[in-house]
């Protein structure tokens, strides 16, 4: 008998692999309908009595400053002490061009596929990846617990051969999962954007930007599940994956975070690995530093910023993902099965 076919049944035999998986998708489903219900599609009534609520927020506007002026200029005849009030020239008082209140601002939430949907696929991603590495954990962690791993080798000595297999089965039964559920993902919030929002300007390039954003997401669904996988393995017991992560995670990262912020040390989402995933889902992400200010030649203050990019982000998720499943590799191959 296929030890990889055996494999492959009894994870998807298990109970536990079911329902976190149903569970999941049913989190997805649940995201999507949110959004279809809290978005709207915009017509031409909805535009116009939009641009005339922004003629009424800028005539506001204009009527505040005039008013503002008039106070300003009478406190200075008076010569009554405003305590920084009013600028020294009360002429400065003016109301912001019409072009900067915009219609869009009065609008109802609209669904725009184009360019929201990118953001959509973050989500996605992160409750898969949770979702695998949960079963991931569990799946080898129950082996060990139980003692179906000890049994096992007496029926297959080879143990490297006997746990890849099981990873194998592993990212078999998780990509049998995700595949699916991007691509209901993709037709999802296709139909939000046609029933609630807009499908305009969709181009080939824009759905190559998707599909690539999407493939990054299927890789880091299958990284964290291999992770939580060697964890498990490596601490023989579900809860050394899930222990690890809460002391990673929260002990670790958000420890790191205030004894950094309280160090005043620069770009501190730069030591924190959540901002390396979201690299690696957004391309990029542009760090700033509000303590540092590079005045321009009109007086603005432009922050220190820093670019972590995806390739970056893969680096690092190829050098932890090698070490802790080399670890794990390691240790089953060294130490005593009993």
């Amino acid at each position: 008998m296929s030890l990889y076919r055996t494999e492959l049944r009894r994870l998807a035999k298990r109970r536990f692999t079911r329902y976190m998986s149903l569970l999941g998708l049913l989190v997805l489903a649940a995201v999507v309908v949110g959004v279809f219900f809290t978005n709207q599609k915009i017509d031409a009534s909805q535009l116009a009595r939009a641009e005339r609520q922004a003629d009424q927020q800028y005539q506001e506007q204009v009527r505040w400053s005039e008013q503002e002026r008039v106070a300003c200029e009478q406190a200075k005849t008076a010569g009554t002490a405003n305590d920084g009030r009013y600028p020294d020239d009360c002429s400065m008082i003016t109301a912001p061009p019409r072009e900067q209140i915009q219609a869009d601002w009065f609008l109802p939430s609209t669904f725009n596929f184009r360019e929201t949907f990118d953001e959509t696929l973050i989500p996605f991603a992160a409750i898969l990846a949770l979702v695998g590495f949960v079963v991931g954990a569990s799946f080898v962690g129950a082996e060990w617990s139980t003692g179906g791993m000890m049994n096992l080798l007496l029926w297959r000595p080879k143990r490297l051969t006997v746990l890849l297999t099981k990873l194998a089965a592993l990212i078999t039964g998780i990509l049998a999962v995700t595949l699916p559920a991007a691509v209901l993902w993709f037709a999802g919030f296709w139909a939000v954007a046609t029933f609630r929002g807009s499908t305009e300007k969709m181009t080939s390039g824009a759905w190559q930007s998707f599909a690539l954003t999407g493939l990054r997401g299927v890789v880091l669904v299958l990284v964290v599940t291999t992770i939580g996988f060697a964890l498990a393995s490596l601490g023989r017991h579900t809860a050394m994956a899930l222990g690890g992560v809460v002391a990673v995670m929260v002990v670790g990262q958000f420890g790191l975070g205030i004894l950094l912020s309280m160090a005043s040390v620069r770009f501190t989402e730069a030591w924190l690995l959540p901002t390396y995933m979201a690299a690696w889902m957004q391309k990029k992400i542009t760090l700033q530093d509000w303590n540092s200010c590079n005045a321009t030649y009109y007086g603005e203050c432009k922050p220190d910023t820093l670019d972590i990019t995806w390739q970056q982000s893969s680096v690092l998720l190829s050098v932890g993902l090698v070490v802790i499943l080399g670890a794990a590799l390691w240790s089953m191959r060294r130490r005593d099965i009993s």
